[in-house]
């Protein structure tokens, strides 16, 4: 059969897809903008209607068009969300739910290059449902924005139903067989975009500092918001960049595009920009579609610590919530309650610094919550994302602090400066009654 006899032969509608679906089932979806609209309110009205139950849906990243449907709080008794990565739906689910006394999103901890296998076992899931680009006369259809999880998936899943959606970009890496999948949903809808905020002038003042220690010829890492957006206008003079990252973001595809980066020092993918996930606006969606410079590749690849460092002068960029005064990092738990998730953060923080010359830097702000809370804190209020003993630069805009090699001493003094001047004293006092000082 040709691929166009095969297309024909899977495709189907919503609910054709979504009747599938079988109850007690293990499904996972597509993440941010791989989340398939069409499917997913199909299998909501299946579950409103009572016809499916205790589907456990397993995913990292939700977006409005989940919330809208699968993830609706009405429907939580019948699908289980199992979520490995917190944002503003499964927040909002969790407030509701304990002001309830009802249970919503179960959290599963893990990095995420383990997400693949942290989804197929013990056995691998019933059903994947996620978007794909519109197939192309050999047959294959791109994963687009997200290859992430989904590549490993969709070798390992029961079943496979694929969104086609004209709007996806056509990513090189993440290629998909019709052959491979089971059922073909076609729905039009223009991506979700997540443009970019303006700078503060802290971010600014972080990202000039962030440059400063960024070499020519550096492998960037680079997280999402605007400290990383301005760690990226800050760069735009450097040469002979590379990029080898999780994400891809407005502010590193701008620095690609302004010629910094050329990927010519890489060990691994010389003359590519390599990333795992995109988020952002329109003029990103349109950057990476068909672009011969860029390709994804699996989260368990592009993740990996060992992959990560072969690349010489890695330079990652993470952001956290907290400080404590040994250098431990807190950058998923807020007010006493998960509030995100580890990422890759532990991923690339062991990874870059492994590279010959690599540097590890986290980044934040010295204070949240309008100034009345300071980032460095003498204790952390939750659990250790990043390790003291894996901490390597802190950076705030009161400048920076190489903790390697320093004891717990020469770190307190160090982290108190990168602090804002109002809580200094206090965080001395705190230090001098741990002993620290």
């Amino acid at each position: 059969m040709t691929p166009e006899q095969i297309y024909a032969e899977k495709r189907m509608t919503a609910a054709e897809a979504a009747d599938r679906i079988e109850s007690g089932w293990r499904l996972a979806m597509g993440m941010a903008l791989a989340e398939p609209p069409a499917i997913l309110a199909a299998i909501a009205a299946r579950a409103a209607a009572d016809e499916i139950d205790e589907v456990k849906l397993y995913y990292f990243h939700s977006t409005p068009h989940a919330a809208e449907t699968v993830l609706r709080y009405e429907l939580m008794d019948r699908i289980r969300p199992h979520c490995l990565f917190l944002g503003p739906v499964e927040r909002a689910l969790l407030a509701r739910g304990e002001a309830e006394g009802r249970r919503t999103i179960a959290f599963v901890a893990g990095a995420f290059s383990q997400a693949p296998r942290l989804m197929s076992e013990p056995r691998p899931v019933d059903a994947f449902v996620t978007t794909v680009s519109p197939m192309d006369r050999h047959g294959y259809f791109s994963l687009g924005t997200n290859n992430d999880y989904g590549s490993a998936l969709i070798g390992s899943a029961r079943q496979v139903i694929v969104e086609v959606n004209r709007h996806m970009p056509r990513v090189r890496g993440g290629m998909v067989h019709v052959s491979q999948v089971s059922g073909i949903v076609e729905h039009d809808q223009p991506l979700l975009q997540n443009p970019s905020r303006a700078p503060a002038p802290e971010d600014e003042a972080i990202g000039r500092i962030v440059a400063g220690l960024v070499d020519d010829g550096s492998c960037l890492q680079m997280g999402i918001g605007a400290v990383p957006d301005a760690v990226c206008a800050a760069l735009a003079q450097h040469r002979d960049l590379g990029v080898h990252s999780e994400l891809l973001a407005p502010g590193l595809a701008r620095l690609i595009q302004s010629g910094a980066v050329t990927n010519t020092q890489k060990t691994t993918d010389p003359g590519l920009s390599i990333f795992t996930f995109a988020l952002g606006d329109k003029a990103l969606y349109d950057f990476i579609d068909d672009n011969a410079g860029v390709e994804s590749r699996p989260v368990t690849w592009v993740n990996d610590p060992a992959v990560i460092a072969r690349n010489d002068k890695v330079v990652s960029v993470n952001a956290t919530l907290q400080i404590d005064l040994s250098g431990a990092c807190n950058s998923e738990h807020l007010a006493g309650r998960q509030y995100s998730a580890a990422g890759g953060q532990l991923d690339f923080v062991r990874g870059a610094y492994a590279s010959r010359g690599g540097r590890s830097i986290i980044a934040c702000h010295s204070t949240a919550v309008d100034g009345t809370v300071s980032r460095i804190t003498p204790r952390l209020d939750g659990p250790v994302t990043t390790p003291r003993n894996d901490t390597h630069i802190i950076v705030t805009e009161y400048g920076h602090a190489d903790l390697k090699g320093l004891s717990s001493y020469e770190r307190a003094k160090a982290l108190i400066g990168l602090a804002h001047p109002k809580f200094r004293d206090d965080l001395t006092a705190a230090a001098k009654a741990k002993g620290v000082l």
